[in-house]
């Protein structure tokens, strides 16, 4: 099986080292507005913003800078170019959360409702970005998927009070389901302690994980979820138990796979099994474990930054193990039972 590469016609070659070559009429504007990849309490920013109108934080004993939001998203940006130099790019998708103000030194003193512009100052704590590539897609149970690589940046998981140190990020390339815009990461794709120093290290730590990662395994595997079926009573049963799960007693959940999803959020799935316009269940109750898979990704977009990508694989992890636990591995058994 081979990826369906719309425009221009050509083989996938992930694993390839490929010259670098950046081309800045790659990037597209995408035809369609669709809907956000994450919600919660975050907001649309353009990378200008980011780059134009956000001040950097430092690191407060040595007041060396950390690497910006922008910049993260433009190396990440680079390296598609050289890992894809002949593909088509949409522009970078950014959400942003926890605005953190501020103001010059010579407005100190002044009241909120006299300061002038060039007196404040803004940045975020957090960053999640995705740029999806719509010439390299795949059909999975009657729904497109793109290739797409992201990232998240937290400065609440940084010390910055401290001297400049290893960064932190988390930085992933999957496939984004097109019908609803969920993403689908995949343990080989995705990197959720990336710490570099060093602009190069990061560039060097991307391009490993973009060419080595396994899109033909990830979308198999995928597909192979739409082959397996729950009836309405295992549904049941998994929702319930999924409830369950985050009251358990500390002793019993380790003897479990880990469900990172909250009590919130497991409502909004079994809410959606009868509601979603695109994974709701059948008219006979039963539901693919595709659907389900969706139905936790979606689910997922109420998520803050931190934790939503940490959060989107293991919705990954978990939907495979009911798919194993279907067919006779009773790690999830728990679940079904």
């Amino acid at each position: 099986m081979e990826l369906q590469i719309i425009q221009p016609k050509r083989e996938l070659q992930l694993n390839s080292v490929v010259p670098n070559i950046i081309l800045e009429s790659s990037i597209n504007k995408p035809l369609y507005k669709p809907k956000p990849f994450i919600e919660a309490n975050t907001i649309d920013v353009q990378l200008n913003h980011l780059r134009n109108d956000c001040i950097i934080p430092v690191f407060s004993k040595d007041n060396e800078r950390t690497i910006s939001h922008n910049e993260f998203v433009e190396v990440a940006q680079d390296c598609l170019n050289q890992v894809f130099p002949h593909h088509i790019f949409d522009t970078p998708e950014i959400r942003v959360s926890h605005q953190i103000k501020g103001r010059v030194p010579s407005a100190v003193n002044k009241p909120v409702k006299e300061l002038l512009d060039h007196e404040k100052t803004i940045y975020y704590e957090r960053m999640a970005f995705i740029i999806r590539v719509p010439s390299i897609t795949e059909n999975i149970n009657g729904n497109d998927v793109a290739l797409t690589i992201g990232g998240v940046r937290a400065y609440n998981q940084e010390n910055l009070y401290s001297k400049k140190t290893y960064e932190r990020f988390k930085f992933f390339i999957g496939f984004q389901n097109l019908v609803c815009c969920n993403m689908c990461v995949s343990t080989d794709g995705m990197l959720d302690d990336l710490r570099v120093d060093s602009y190069s290290a990061m560039r060097s730590k991307l391009l490993e994980i973009m060419q080595a990662y396994q899109a033909e395994k990830h979308l198999n595997s995928m597909r192979q979820l739409s082959y397996e079926t729950l009836s309405e009573h295992q549904f049941a049963q998994l929702i319930g138990k999924s409830r369950l799960y985050n009251y358990l007693p500390k002793k019993d959940k380790l003897e479990i796979p880990e469900l990172l999803l909250n009590d919130g959020q497991i409502s909004t799935v079994a809410k959606d099994y009868y509601q979603d316009e695109s994974f709701s269940r059948n008219d006979e109750g039963d539901i693919n474990l595709w659907s389900v898979f969706n139905l936790f990704t979606q689910a997922n977009k109420s998520s803050y930054i931190d934790t939503f990508l940490d959060r989107n694989l293991n919705a990954y992890e978990f939907s495979k193990g009911i798919a194993q636990t279907l067919n006779g591995d009773s790690t999830y058994h728990w679940f079904l039972s």
